[in-house]
């Protein structure tokens, strides 16, 4: 394959010395951009199974472009796809990341942040990514429990909220086989004996596995997925860096989704080499293990595309080593061009630094046909580009088990008209009626998203 003529653009060091300030207020979290690199590209260039990638671009300064969190003023919300209304469904949350719905149609969402770092990041750099974290609306102490609501009039409202677990260690992803719960937190999977239609679990815990975490878990969120049978429990797991600065040493276990058997407990890699994997589902009509990989960082505005793709067994992505396929990163030393030149192209680009988190296939669900096969992605926001992205949900048409046609906003407006986010989408799921239920960590929501009368055509 050709590769592309590799193009930096460096900032000279009086540059450096110049700018040194704005550098300082860029890592105090202010919305200060780079003037080294800027976007070549328009926005929809970077989605489709056939991205355009241009050369990289690096410089001393990254882009640092993050929506300051502002929240939600009153009576204000998103706006809905045509054919569908959005309402708040839970409101008044702690930092809400990830949904999941039981059997009887109760909702449970995960109300959790990042644990507590201990290494990657000392003295100034530290203080500073504190300030950017509280900008962004992640600076908050981790509420680490999963809390209930249910909805028992089916008004759209939840009106029952009840502390399902708590004491847990930055959860996220959640499964139920069976009758039992299981949750992984940052370090762990953890089962609990679970009795259908109970609002809290008392009974304490056992441990499935260990999950890499350690003093840096730079991508702290594992999630997980059980298999259509329930024999296997499969685990996603983000690197420990951006492209394997701190070494690959660091990176045991990570950039991969596991494969847990669960009656032996033994463990193994089924798929690698993704940066970081957050949201799985399995599409129904091939029966394969789909995931959003949220890419790497500093590369430019157009760099690099997060993606959605099905992950074979022992499929690798190319992380660190290259991205897309075999476009090499030649900041990772030592090159492993052996790695690279197997590195599997994925399916579908979903946006340069888009944050692509949340994932649901569109099975059962109520809304309008345009929505009735394929996958609804949650854009948690961009922070590495001076035009942001993201910031919405986004629905991606299938045909035949495939990505088919350019996605569809389903939930945007999460942005004021300065740049300001209001709030920022991350787990999406399908509740018991059809509807779309988002996740908003900064608006501390859970958005519904239902079919006007007369919106569902068969």
């Amino acid at each position: 394959m050709i590769k592309p003529e590799r193009h930096i653009r460096t900032c000279s060091e009086k540059t450096f010395f110049k700018y040194g300030r704005i550098l300082i207020l860029i890592m105090a979290g202010m919305a200060v951009m780079s003037n080294c690199t800027m976007a070549r590209e328009p926005v929809e260039s970077g989605f489709g199974p056939d991205p355009k990638l241009p050369p990289p671009e690096q410089s001393l300064m990254p882009t640092v472009n993050i929506a300051k969190a502002i929240g939600w003023p009153e009576g204000a919300k998103p706006v809905a796809a045509a054919g569908t209304a959005v309402n708040a469904f839970a409101v008044r949350l702690d930092h809400p990341r990830w949904l999941y719905v039981l059997p009887n149609g109760d909702v449970l969402v995960a109300e959790t942040n990042a644990p507590e770092r201990t290494e990657g990041m000392s003295g100034i750099k530290a203080w500073a990514a504190k300030k950017v974290m509280k900008k962004a609306g992640a600076g908050t102490d981790s509420a680490n429990r999963i809390t209930l609501l249910r909805d028992a009039n089916s008004d759209g409202v939840a009106e029952v909220r009840s502390v399902f677990l708590e004491g847990l260690n930055s959860p996220f992803g959640m499964a139920l086989i069976g009758s039992h719960f299981y949750v992984a937190n940052t370090d762990a999977v953890i089962r609990f004996p679970y009795t259908p239609g109970e609002t809290k679990i008392i009974k304490p815990g056992t441990k499935v596995t260990d999950l890499p975490a350690g003093p840096i878990n730079h991508h702290w969120t594992k999630n997980i997925i059980a298999s259509p049978d329930g024999k296997l429990l499969y685990v996603a797991i983000g690197s420990n860096s951006n492209v394997a600065e701190n070494g690959m040493g660091k990176e045991t276990g990570r950039a991969d989704i596991w494969e847990v058997d669960l009656a032996s407990g033994r463990e193994r890699v089924f798929a690698y080499g993704l940066r970081n994997p957050v949201g799985m589902a399995w599409e129904p009509e091939s029966g394969l293990l789909w995931t959003v990989v949220n890419e790497r960082d500093e590369l430019g505005d157009d760099l690099v595309p997060d993606y959605m793709t099905h992950a074979p067994e022992g499929g690798f992505f190319g992380w660190p080593y290259s991205y897309f396929g075999n476009h090499p990163d030649e900041r990772v030393k030592p090159q492993r061009p052996d790695l690279a030149a197997k590195a599997i192209v994925p399916d579908y680009a979903l946006g340069s630094h888009t944050a692509s988190l949340g994932l649901a296939i569109s099975q059962g669900n109520a809304l309008p046909s345009q929505f009735q096969y394929g996958a609804f992605i949650g854009q948690h926001g961009s922070w590495n580009r001076r035009q942001k992205t993201g910031y919405k949900v986004i629905f991606v048409p299938f045909s035949k088990g495939r990505p088919s046609g350019m996605p569809i906003d389903v939930l945007r407006g999460f942005l004021s008209t300065q740049g300001e986010a209001y709030g920022r989408p991350v787990g999406v799921v399908i509740d018991k009626q059809g509807s779309l239920l988002v996740a908003d960590d900064v608006g501390n929501i859970i958005w519904r998203v239902a079919p006007l009368p007369g919106g569902r055509k068969n």
